[in-house]
C-alpha cells in the first residue's frame, strides 16, 4: 500500500515530442471536438495522438456529476451540438481510423441523457467510414428507452465502464450505482444483434483482489465478454487518493485470471484505460470467437 503520490519506476512514461502529435491535435481544434484524452487527464494521449487516434467526447466538456475520481469538469453544461456528430465523423473519416471510440460526459440534465447524439454519431461515423463503432456510456440513470436509443443505432462495441468494486462506490462514485451500471450491461448483451459487451475497472482505489474477483464474475454474469483493469491515476490532490500502486505483475496476472474466467479478451496493465488499444482488444476478441 502506498500513500504517496510519487510514481514508482513502472509508471514513469516518455512524452512524445510535440511535432509527433501536432497533426492530430490541430485537427481536434480545427473541427471543434473534445477528446477523453485531454479533458480526463490520459496518461496516454502522447502515445495515442503520435500513432494517430483519440477517443472522441461528445456533449461538451461539462459533467452533470462529480465523481471523486475524474478529472473531467464538473457543472452545468451547453445545449448539445446538432453537428457535433458528423465533425466526429469527419475527423475519423480524415484521421482514417478503423476503429472509432466515442464517450460522453454524463448528461443528466437532459431528457434523453445524451443518447440521441450517441445514436446520431453512431450513424455518422458508419455513414461516412468503415470503421467499427465503439461507445463508451453514462448509465443513463437506467433508462430502458434511453439505452435502447443507443443500441438500435448499431455500436459494433457497447462499453460502460463499472470503475471500481461495489463496496468503493459510496466513496468514489456517490451518484452512480453498481446494481444499475451491471443491469445496463445485461441489457446491451441481451440486445439483439449487439457484438460486443465490455467494462472496465481501475485498480488502487482500496480494493482487494478479492473483491476485484467478485466484481469480474458479476460482470461475466451480466454478459460482458471484454474487460480492461488500469492503475488508478489521482487527477489532483482533491480526488479520492491513490491508494496503492499495482506493480505490473499483478495486472498481467489478473490479465490471466480473466481469461480463464470467461472473458474472451482482457487488456491489463498499469497504463491501460477503457480505449487504450480499443482496436487491438476487438481484434483479439473476434479472433478468440
Amino acid at each position: 500500500m502506498s500513500g504517496s503520490r510519487r510514481f514508482p519506476p513502472w509508471l514513469k512514461t516518455r512524452l512524445p515530442a510535440p511535432e509527433q502529435t501536432e497533426g492530430v491535435r490541430r485537427l481536434l481544434a480545427e473541427l471543434n471536438l473534445n477528446t477523453v484524452c485531454r479533458e480526463a487527464h490520459c496518461p496516454n494521449r502522447g502515445e495515442c495522438f503520435r500513432h494517430g487516434t483519440a477517443t472522441f467526447m461528445i456533449l461538451g466538456r461539462v459533467c452533470t456529476r462529480n465523481c471523486r475520481f475524474c478529472a473531467v469538469e464538473g457543472g452545468s453544461p451547453a445545449a448539445p451540438d446538432p453537428r457535433e456528430p458528423r465533425r466526429v465523423a469527419e475527423a475519423a473519416r480524415r484521421l482514417e481510423l478503423r476503429h472509432v471510440v466515442v464517450t460522453s460526459v454524463t448528461r443528466d440534465d437532459l431528457p434523453d441523457g445524451g443518447s440521441e447524439q450517441f445514436a446520431r454519431t453512431i450513424r455518422a461515423v458508419h455513414e461516412a467510414t468503415s470503421a467499427t463503432v465503439e461507445v463508451l456510456t453514462p448509465d443513463f440513470r437506467g433508462v430502458a428507452a434511453d439505452l435502447g436509443c443507443v443500441l438500435d443505432a448499431g455500436p459494433d462495441v457497447f462499453n460502460h465502464n463499472v470503475e471500481t468494486v461495489p463496496r468503493l462506490y459510496e466513496a468514489v462514485r456517490p451518484e452512480a450505482d453498481y446494481g444499475r451500471s451491471l443491469d445496463v450491461l445485461t441489457r446491451a448483451a441481451t440486445h439483439p444483434g449487439m457484438p460486443v459487451v465490455k467494462s472496465g475497472l481501475m485498480l488502487g482505489l482500496g480494493e482487494t483482489e478479492e473483491e476485484v474477483l467478485g466484481t469480474l464474475h458479476d460482470l461475466l454474469e451480466a454478459g460482458c465478454r471484454a474487460v480492461t483493469l488500469g492503475q488508478y491515476l489521482a487527477p489532483s490532490a482533491a480526488h479520492h487518493p491513490v491508494v496503492e500502486f499495482v506493480p505490473p505483475e499483478t495486472f498481467e496476472r489478473l490479465g490471466v485470471v480473466a481469461l480463464e474466467m470467461g472473458f474472451r479478451a482482457a487488456v491489463s496493465g498499469p497504463f491501460v484505460r477503457s480505449s487504450y488499444h480499443a482496436a487491438e482488444l476487438v481484434q483479439d476478441l473476434w479472433e478468440r470467437t
